[in-house]
């Protein structure tokens, strides 16, 4: 579901580590009876292999990506930084402002930016992007994020979210594919 802060997080790994892939959009309110035989529980994303294996949860498809696929490493090689950035995951909401990074995995982009970035960019969508106003280096993580390619890949425009947004309220069945 490509309107899912959760979906876009391995939508997102799925454009930073340039893989190959097909987006398959399911109606959050009306899924389809194949997709539970795909993750019963019936939450997004499920990630499929080559190999028809399944993987739910975006934490664990981003991480799945970054073992699986070659190239840039999003995650730290060292067990005590992967360690901290899943600690950082868990509490982001305090740590930028004790850190001197742009990033919030350090001076580059990691798997932790894009593990949270999927919800700033719905501040705006949502009417509360002032309420960064007094958060500079928010701020400034904001802008450095829509920079990079990966992000500029997946974003959606915010009057394209809140049209989704109307029709999703009233069950529209055209809600999951709006805009495309």
């Amino acid at each position: 579901m490509r309107f899912c802060p959760y979906a876009q997080r391995t939508r997102l790994v799925l454009r930073a580590k340039g893989i190959s892939h097909e987006v398959v959009n399911i109606n959050l309110k009306n899924k389809p009876d194949w997709f539970f035989e795909k993750n019963p529980f019936g939450l997004v994303p499920v990630l499929e292999t080559s190999k028809g294996q399944l993987i739910c949860e975006s934490p664990i498809t981003c991480e799945y990506l970054d073992e699986a696929f070659p190239g840039k490493k999003l995650m730290p090689s060292d067990p005590y930084e992967r360690a901290l950035q899943r600690m950082l995951l868990e509490s982001f909401s305090k740590i930028l402002s004790k850190r001197n990074t742009v990033f919030y995995g350090g001076n580059s982009i990691s798997m932790l930016d894009y593990m949270i970035w999927p919800w700033f960019e719905r501040l705006e969508p949502f009417q509360v992007k002032d309420a960064l106003n007094h958060a500079p280096k928010l701020q400034r993580w904001m802008k450095a994020m829509k920079e990079d390619p990966a992000v500029k890949a997946t974003m959606t425009d915010p009057q394209i979210y809140k049209n989704y947004l109307q029709l999703y309220l009233v069950n529209s069945p055209e809600a999951c594919d709006y805009g495309l």
